[in-house]
């Protein structure tokens, strides 16, 4: 097998780090939405701060892809 092959994903590893992406960044933005919904009982400030909550995991996610798909 050459160098090439084992430095490439597979299909199963993409897939299974790109659910761990998605799951931190949407568990987080449908908590804060649920939780200040309750307690704000607003469903127009729950969404804005759901969206808030929503772009910081984006930005957390970049740098967090960055340490899980790379391949050593």
């Amino acid at each position: 097998m050459s160098s090439d092959k084992r430095s490439q994903l597979s299909i199963r590893e993409i897939a299974l780090k790109g659910t761990i992406i998605a799951a931190i960044i949407t568990i987080p933005s449908l908590v804060s939405f649920v939780i200040s919904w309750n307690i704000l009982n607003n469903l127009l400030y729950a969404v804005m701060i759901g969206g808030i909550v929503h772009f910081v995991a984006m930005g957390f996610s970049l740098k967090i892809s960055k340490k899980i798909l790379v391949k050593k």
